[in-house]
């Protein structure tokens, strides 16, 4: 299985420098990954690094936490691409959702999506899937799938439980046909990359990318 053209190889640390971005988007050219997913500050300069690559350069938007105000999200989501970014991976308000707010997370993406299909750029919701029930992922895949996401994504990394099979699953079966699922958070080797991709992911979110590419492990965090 060829997992390059799954693969976003990502960089969000919040120390990341500019080499750091530099080396990522080398990596990101040499073994053609689908994306570099970079923090906003650094879209900008990504973009410039992958011109002609074919790689997509992507960001994230309230990340981690997700409780960002909606007003925020859409200074962020407009400037990431005024930047040129190609795609936006948004964590959803999970204190909102956490208190049943459902409302609130419908208002918030009814604001921020149609802002970034009219761009034409790709949108990915994260939802945190590890710190949820399943009840409540459930919910998640029937309010965001039919407002026309590309990818619904399972974790930012920073939760205590990143990407798991029963998530990606889980989506699968409660997602309108053709909406991506995005596994992100603690794939570090070639094994679980492929058994998640098998499961229904069709797009990863790793930082030991090359280590996982190459079939060796990987000891990167999300």
């Amino acid at each position: 299985m060829q997992l390059q053209q799954y693969i976003d190889h990502t960089l969000l640390k919040p120390t990341a420098l500019i080499k750091d971005i530099e080396k990522l988007c080398a990596e990101a050219t040499k073994y053609q990954f689908a994306s570099a997913c970079v923090p906003p500050p650094f879209v900008k300069k990504t973009k410039a690094l992958l011109q002609g690559s074919g790689v997509k350069t992507c960001t994230v938007i309230g990340f981690p936490f997700g409780y960002s105000a909606v007003e925020a999200k859409i200074a962020e989501t407009l400037l990431a691409i005024v930047d040129g970014v190609d795609e936006l991976d948004i964590v959803i308000n999970l204190i909102a959702l956490k208190n049943n707010d459902w409302p609130y997370l419908a208002n918030e993406a009814n604001h921020l999506i149609p802002i970034i299909k009219e761009k034409g750029k790709t949108v990915k919701i994260i939802i945190e899937s590890g710190v949820l029930t399943d009840d409540e992922v459930i919910k998640c895949c029937e309010l965001y799938g039919p407002a026309g996401i590309d990818y619904l994504k399972t974790s930012t990394g920073y939760a205590e439980t990143g990407a798991t099979l029963h998530a990606v699953e889980l989506f699968k079966k409660h997602l309108p046909q053709g909406t991506g699922i995005k596994a992100s958070g603690g794939i570090r080797d070639y094994q679980f990359a492929r058994q998640l991709i098998e499961a229904g992911a069709t797009r990863l979110g790793c930082s030991a990318s090359v280590a996982i590419v190459e079939g060796g492990e990987g000891t990167g965090n999300y």
